[in-house]
């Protein structure tokens, strides 16, 4: 992994960026605490003052979160899926993979999705804090609610319920909630304007078949500097 960058992607002037090819890790932390239970390891496709563009290739080694008795997250009621305790577990990114575009300080990145054979299926618009980059990667906590976004531009809010249940447990109080909702108006607006990064034909591109397949570090939920 690149260990050589020492700013942040949410505030300050940038002093370095990553090179295409590059290997980081793209974390999330869990709602309410400061530890890492999602680690992607992803390729670095572009770096710079405008956009954070990463792939997230097939059967790359992750990390997610398991409820401790191993049942998969999405498995469980909603109404007990945020309170049960949950352990962080290895796995490998099934399917096709992932290409993923952030802006500086938006509250919100875009992924691309791929069927087989590189036949578009949509855009997904994950409602997050802002990234902030550190040594290794980009660090974020997801906001539960997100939106996709179909190839003839129309789209729906998706997760309204998980979004509900968060707020219900606890996981994030109402001005918190607020701020992600007019977030996602404001990701509605770009969308209604065909604005970046959804006019820019990510859909057309591919990657570089002689990148290698990350691998997840050791120590993959290290502290961010």
């Amino acid at each position: 992994m690149t260990a050589d960058v020492d700013t942040t992607f949410r505030n300050g002037p940038q002093r370095h960026f990553w090179a295409p090819g590059d290997q980081v890790l793209w974390r999330y932390r869990g709602n309410g605490t400061d530890e890492v239970h999602i680690c992607r390891p992803v390729t670095v496709v572009r770096d710079d003052e405008e956009l954070l563009a990463v792939w997230l290739a097939p059967g790359t080694r992750c990390v997610k979160p398991l409820l401790a008795d191993g049942t998969p997250v999405y498995r469980e009621p909603l109404a007990t899926r945020y309170t049960k305790p949950r352990v962080a577990a290895e796995d490998k990114w099934w399917g096709a993979g992932v290409l993923k575009l952030a802006r500086p300080g938006e509250p919100w990145s875009v992924w691309l999705f791929w069927d087989e054979g590189w036949r578009f299926r949509s855009w997904y618009v994950n409602l997050e804090e802002p990234l902030r980059r550190w040594s290794g990667g980009v660090d974020s906590e997801d906001h539960f609610l997100d939106i996709s976004v179909h190839p003839n531009r129309s789209w729906q809010w998706r997760d309204e319920d998980e979004f509900a249940q968060a707020q219900a447990d606890g996981l994030m109080p109402a001005a918190t909630a607020a701020g992600v909702r007019r977030a996602g108006r404001q990701a509605v607006g770009v969308i209604r304007a065909w604005g970046p990064p959804f006019g820019d034909h990510w859909q057309d591109w591919r990657p570089d078949p002689a990148w290698p397949v990350p691998a997840l570090p050791a120590d993959w939920d290290r502290p961010a500097d």
